[in-house]
């Protein structure tokens, strides 16, 4: 299962990023950490970004990222 899977109001807990490791240290940066749970807050009107609550923060991801980061 991957981030993009989750419907709004359902969470996840990180599992793996494959993305090139500069992007990959960005995420982890913002709070994309193995073992750290994600919430999806909210969808655009046309279905894409997709707003995702992760410790303090909401952040807005694309399908085509979302759909690079595992869930446990």
């Amino acid at each position: 299962m991957t981030l993009a899977d989750l419907g709004i109001g359902e969470s996840g807990t990180v599992a793996a990023l494959h993305f090139p490791p500069k992007r990959a240290q960005r995420l982890m940066d913002l709070g994309f950490i193995a073992g750290h749970c994600v919430t999806a807050v909210l969808r655009s009107p046309f279905g894409d970004p997709t707003a995702y609550q992760v410790l303090d923060t909401v952040i807005a991801l694309r399908r085509s990222d979302a759909k690079k980061i595992d869930l446990a």
